[in-house]
């Protein structure tokens, strides 16, 4: 017996064998099953997704001898002689070489007849938006009006093209593209059939290659055996497909990762002797990016249907959130200007050298334990109040070593001299106040409290000083204001560390991106001399690797300029995270601006001259 190829061997025999289009072959088995049965059907989807064999075995399943039923036994008459394509009930019709108006008056002249031999007289009409105009207004009442005996079953790649007359008569069912993991599956099952070796990787670039298509799959790995002399392996198929090493793209990726320049350029030359589309590189560092940042945020949503899933969970422990959206915008772009290279290499090695020059630094964040201690020395009453020396308090100073911008210290701001400092408005007398009683901010909390407005002056008497000899107001810093901040910035050492001094440390630890994420979401639960025990939740855990655990680790060590152990354990969090804590902190400011709103005379004043309410989900809080 001659050769068969796998497409035509292996098409499904029966319902349950097709791989894939579950939601089409449900509907088909109820209506089978429930008699319910609609005497016209349009199978749409690609080429190559089971359209024509959905539609071969409905007429098998329609016209089978034991009865109609979803599973039809497969060895009656009618049964082989449908499966054997010689049924003479079944007349199949291929719309692309019959279309004029002729052909479709022929065949429509035999359906007033009975069926021969089976139950049911089936049109299989492949392809059958390549019927012209004429044709499909003579199928028009025959398709909406046929015998009893008369079924429909018409199959396109462009339904777009059939007239909506047509559609609206028609009971439609789009196939789907099967993913990549699906065919995988059955092209392991076919091979394991069949008693012939392979590799696992080479099913996955033959099902990639296939854009959703069994048969095109099935084809592919046909022309594999052959390729290969029985034997489906990766490297065969990658030189049978004139494909690019994928693992050279995460060695690009990883490169970038490490801000390592010869790494990029070496994988660029293993790529290069593949002769590949530079094109569709950039396409896969593309798709690969999109991954991986999805990895970050919903390390669930990533499956293996690429066959990539451990390298896209390794880079997106490697990457940092904000080099993977700029990798990305420059991948775009880059892929956008290619054409307008002298050299498709040359224009790839430039998208490349891109991503490593404008690569965010890294924030460096002096040690909070090896810093000089800062102490608050208050002022002497008899001061006066007028000297131009700020006043620093360890808030302030702590505050400013930790900011990620390097701001100038106070006495680096520009030379002044006495001459060159306008002079102040005086003031009326009455207005006038002792200057004791007001302390001169540090700049960063001037920046926090909003000006205040001497009420002595009007907004005419405002209006009217010249801009020349206007200055600032000297601002009453409340204490608890800098009580507050100092509690929120102080380094805490290594011997006064308790569990709920954790929420206050971790923000000031050196890290970003999606290390210092998953670092706000651990809970430190015992403290034993430099060992340090952290609980983190079961989601957590494909993202914490060694990779950030190492991360971590340095970062404490830095801080607490001490050699730490540190030990990571999946297990229930008993005390407070520093995201939950921010949470916290958040819901109750908000809750207090809420009732300072409702508090507010002007506020109430409003609501009871206008019954008016107050929209709290509007109300923010003064940071």
């Amino acid at each position: 017996m001659s050769y068969q190829v796998l497409a035509r061997k292996w098409r499904p025999r029966k319902f349950s064998e097709m791989a894939g289009q579950e939601h089409v072959l449900r509907a088909l088995v109820n209506a089978l099953d429930n008699d319910r049965l609609h005497h016209a059907y349009l199978f749409t989807g690609t080429r190559g997704v089971g359209k024509t064999s959905i539609a071969r075995l409905f007429a098998k399943a329609l016209n089978c001898e034991e009865g109609v039923s979803s599973t039809p036994c497969g060895v009656c008459t009618a049964c082989r002689e449908i499966a054997e394509g010689r049924f003479v009930d079944l007349i199949e019709v291929d719309a692309a070489s019959r279309t004029k108006v002729e052909d479709t008056r022929e065949l429509l002249e035999n359906v007033q007849y009975a069926p021969s031999h089976g139950r049911y007289k089936v049109y299989l009409i492949d392809e059958v938006h390549m019927l012209s105009s004429s044709s499909f207004n003579a199928l028009l009442k025959t398709l909406e009006e046929p015998p009893p005996h008369v079924k429909f079953l018409l199959a396109t790649t462009d339904p777009q093209k059939l007239p909506v007359t047509v559609l609206s008569r028609c009971l439609q069912f789009n196939l789907k593209n099967l993913s990549p993991q699906r065919i995988v599956e059955h092209l392991h099952y076919v091979l394991t059939e069949e008693q012939l070796s392979f590799d696992e990787p080479a099913l996955w670039l033959l099902a990639r290659s296939a854009d959703g298509s069994m048969r095109d799959a099935l084809s592919l790995t046909d022309q594999a055996i052959a390729f290969g002399s029985g034997m489906v392996s990766e490297a065969d198929v990658r030189t049978m497909l004139g494909t690019i090493d994928q693992r050279l793209v995460y060695q690009i990726m990883i490169a970038l990762a490490q801000h390592d320049a010869r790494g990029v350029m070496d994988a660029v030359q293993a790529l290069s002797e593949f002769s590949p589309d530079y094109s569709s590189v950039l396409a896969d560092l593309v798709s690969l990016l999109h991954r991986v940042a999805l990895a970050q945020l919903l390390p669930d949503a990533i499956d293996n249907s690429l066959g990539d899933q451990q390298q896209v969970m390794e880079l997106a422990a490697l990457l940092r959130a904000e080099d993977i959206q700029l990798y990305y915008q420059i991948a775009l772009m880059g892929r956008k200007d290619l054409p307008y290279a002298p050299d498709l290499r040359e224009g790839l090695e430039m998208v490349l050298l891109r991503m490593l020059a404008f690569r965010p630094a890294s924030l460096q964040v002096s040690t909070p334990a090896a810093e000089k201690p800062t102490t608050v020395t208050e002022r002497p009453a008899g001061i006066d109040s007028t000297s131009n020396s700020p006043v620093e308090t360890a808030a302030t100073v702590t505050a400013r070593s930790n900011q990620a911008e390097v701001v100038p210290p106070w006495d680096e701001a520009p030379p002044w001299t006495d001459d060159e400092v306008p002079s102040p408005v005086k003031k009326p007398e009455a207005a006038e106040t002792p200057a004791a009683q007001y302390a001169e901010p540090a700049p960063e909390a001037a920046e926090l409290v909003p000006p205040v407005v001497t009420p002595s002056l009007s907004s005419r008497e405002m209006s009217a000083v010249s801009p020349e000899v206007v200055v600032d107001t000297p601002l009453v810093v409340p204490s608890a204001v800098v009580d507050e901040a100092s509690e929120a910035v102080v380094p805490v050492s290594l011997t006064e560390l308790t569990l709920t001094d954790w929420v206050r440390v971790a923000p000031l630890l050196a890290l970003t991106g999606m290390t210092a994420s998953i670092c706000r979401n651990l809970s430190l639960e015992s403290v034993d001399a430099e060992t340090l025990s952290f609980h983190y939740p079961p989601e957590q855990g494909a993202l914490l690797n060694s990779i950030q655990k190492e991360r971590i680790q340095e970062a404490l060590q830095v801080y607490f300029n001490a050699s730490l152990e540190i030990r990571f354990v999946q297990a229930e969090q008993t005390h407070e995270t520093p995201a939950q804590y921010s949470n916290r902190k958040k819901a109750e400011r908000q809750a207090e601006a809420v009732i300072s709103m409702q508090k507010d005379p002007m506020v109430q004043r409003i609501i009871e001259q206008f019954s008016a309410e107050l929209d709290t989900a509007s109300v923010r809080p003064i940071d």
